[in-house]
């Protein structure tokens, strides 16, 4: 019986992209086919994620489509990932038509499963099958993930997290902290230079928490840094517990590591983050702050922020803005606090903020981040900055799209830039800003690194 053909969707965060990296790789390994066509399909995998509401109402509208679908046709239909590993009895007792359920640490036996629900299929006799067993061990080493040609390529170098913040499912979805072998990471970024990919970002839930036999994430970003094919290397996310003095050297002074760190605040207040357990307080989280633009002052600051988590009150909502207004952050990631299943903020703590007041922390805070974001941006019109072109821009293939070293989008005409190609690093003269986006012109064919 030949391999039925695969469709693969992503639901979150960059490591669930990294994972379908992976599932593919497994799955060809064994002879399966992929699709990038739905209705081509005769397996559908959704490579799900457990941190947002959005991501849940996407994939339960998502099996919905899928139900009339499978009345009509053959089709195996699976969840994996996150939502597969926090939500199995529910995806158990409410979605008949899922036959496979495997979480973030069972992929290896995907391949396996997905023959047998095939073979079921076709002798009328297919049943449910499950695979959700949380791992102190996997990281998939020795599997190369199979990814498409592009700039920019994830490498998870850790699995896991062990900071247990009361509002966050993931340790309970990925389980505990485990860092890869540093020599096979490098491994692989030296594969990623050969194939052409000119920039590394570096993925783990606590990524510099890294830890391997003596290797810490300031060596082991450095050395990835080091390796030649490599213009830039990216890492997400960072807790701010884990800042020591190496780690911010290496930001601020190695010409390939970028000039961003990504540091989730979450909010300004610090019985908020008590309650978060985030371990860190407001003062705490400033100096860290301080001493990331003492060490450069070139460094961008993004951020993730939560509204409306259990009990705040409108002074602690204005303690969030006022942190915000404190750091200046070049752009956040701004959220309605919602339950998650499981969370020990679930378990705890009522979420008695109304909605609608959730709303509206969400929009004011928005408004605020974008006066922040623009006037930022704006400063930077009559500059030149290097830029790592990327590819087209998403509003017009007449036009290039890239990022810079602290990660600003970049938007210029084609029509002014001869030769230019995705993976080059170019110069551009800014002209003009929004909040979200740079415009400029391109006044040379190479930029400095």
């Amino acid at each position: 019986m030949s391999h039925p053909r695969v469709h693969i969707e992503t639901f979150g965060c960059q490591m669930n992209e990294y994972d379908s990296e992976l599932v593919r790789s497994l799955l060809k390994q064994e002879g399966f086919l992929f699709t990038d066509e739905q209705e081509a399909a005769d397996v559908i995998l959704m490579n799900t994620c457990a941190i947002r509401e959005h991501a849940h109402t996407r994939v339960y509208g998502h099996l919905a489509e899928l139900k009339t679908i499978k009345r009509q046709r053959p089709l195996v239909v699976g969840v994996l990932g996150c939502m597969a590993q926090n939500l199995k009895k529910e995806l158990t007792d409410s979605q008949p038509l899922v036959d496979l359920i495997v979480g973030p640490d069972s992929y290896r036996q995907l391949p396996g499963m997905l023959k047998k629900a095939w073979q079921g299929l076709a002798e009328g006799d297919a049943g449910r099958q499950m695979a959700v067993d949380l791992s102190e061990y996997e990281t998939y080493e020795g599997i190369l993930p199979d990814r498409t040609p592009g700039v920019n390529a994830w490498i998870a170098v850790m699995r896991g997290c062990d900071n247990f913040c009361t509002f966050c499912v993931v340790p309970y979805t990925r389980g505990r902290e485990r860092s890869r072998e540093p020599e096979s990471i490098l491994h692989e970024t030296r594969i990623l230079a050969e194939q052409g990919h000119k920039q590394v970002t570096l993925l783990g839930q606590n990524v510099n928490s890294y830890r391997y036999d003596g290797w810490d994430f300031a060596r082991l970003i450095t050395s990835v840094a080091d390796v030649p094919g490599i213009e830039r290397v990216r890492f997400t996310s960072p807790h701010p517990k884990d800042f020591p003095v190496p780690l911010l050297e290496a930001i601020a002074y190695h010409p390939r590591i970028c000039k961003h760190v990504h540091l989730p605040l979450q909010a300004g207040s610090d019985r908020i983050l008590a309650l978060m357990d985030r371990t860190y307080t407001r003062r705490e989280y400033l100096d860290l702050v301080e001493r990331i633009r003492t060490a450069n002052q070139g460094i961008a600051l993004t951020t993730d922020l939560i509204c409306g988590f259990c009990s705040e009150s409108e002074d602690e909502f204005h303690d969030t803005l006022s942190a915000v207004g404190a750091v200046r952050f070049h752009s956040a990631f701004i959220f309605k606090y919602s339950e998650r299943k499981n969370t020990i903020a679930a378990r705890k703590y009522p979420d008695d903020v109304p909605e609608p007041v959730k709303g509206e922390r969400v929009s004011r805070l928005v408004e605020v981040q974008r006066r922040i974001s623009l006037a930022l941006n704006q400063s930077r019109i009559g500059q030149t900055v290097s830029v790592l072109v990327e590819g087209d821009a998403k509003k017009s293939s007449s036009q290039w799209m890239g990022k810079t070293d602290d990660n600003l989008t970049v938007v210029w005409d084609k029509g002014q830039a001869t030769g230019t190609a995705p993976g080059q690093l170019r110069s551009i003269f800014i002209e003009g800003a929004t909040a979200a986006t740079l415009f400029g012109r391109e006044v040379s064919t190479r930029a400095s690194t």
